[in-house]
């Protein structure tokens, strides 16, 4: 009895010994903070409110009524360098941006790690780049990260006029650093908003995000 109770504890430690490992493969930060509620697709997306570029509060809730994209990203991240050297970031938000979609580039990289910017570097990137954001969201805490458990830069997410998260996942079917052309992609944020705009279904609604794990304060 003894015995099995024992090979039993072992079995449990073994199986959470690999669960970790599998969340540390994955990318994703582990820690007692990141104990938060993941976003269910076709359900409200979870409602934030952050601190801009500029220093000016601003909340999903101020966006009721529009579409929504979320842009997590790492200016220097290889994954994201690629979508932004080669125009592709840049004229996907001014196309959202056309439309009247709202485009808000989320920065959930902690102090002292690879991506984070302040306010005024941010502010210079955009304009170095010549990208068209709504706003540049700092997120140096990581909540809203954690809120969308978003995993990885770039990791995107599109939310519909009613506030419900339809979208989440990658930008892309290419998930290279070199020796892909996202011109010539199955770009799953571009066919979202066709879908909607067209009033039909999403085709693809969930992908595995791919790029650098963000780096979140530990």
């Amino acid at each position: 009895m003894v015995r099995s109770v024992v090979q039993g504890r072992r079995m449990l430690a073994r199986a959470r010994a690999f669960g970790l490992v599998v969340l540390f493969a994955m990318g994703i930060p582990l820690g007692p903070q990141h104990a938060v509620a993941a976003p269910v697709l076709n359900q409200p997306a979870p409602p934030f409110t952050g601190t801009d570029s500029k220093g000016n509060a601003v909340s999903l809730a101020d966006f009721k009524g529009s579409i929504v994209v979320l842009e997590w990203t790492n200016h220097d991240c290889p994954f994201v360098r690629r979508h932004y050297e080669s125009g592709n970031m840049q004229g996907l938000q001014e196309q959202a941006a056309g439309t009247g979609v709202v485009w808000l580039t989320v920065v959930s990289s902690a102090p002292g790690e690879q991506g984070f910017v302040d306010g005024k570097e941010a502010d210079a990137l955009t304009k170095a780049r010549g990208a068209a954001p709504r706003a540049v969201i700092l997120d140096p805490s990581g909540d809203i990260g954690h809120a969308y458990g978003a995993k990885a830069t770039p990791n995107m997410f599109v939310i519909d006029a009613s506030g419900t998260l339809v979208y989440m996942g990658a930008i892309d079917n290419q998930p290279r650093v070199t020796g892909a052309d996202p011109a010539g992609a199955q770009n799953y944020v571009k066919d979202a908003l066709q879908a909607l705009a067209e009033g039909k279904p999403i085709a693809t609604s969930v992908t595995q995000p791919y790029g650098c794990s963000i780096k979140y304060k530990s």
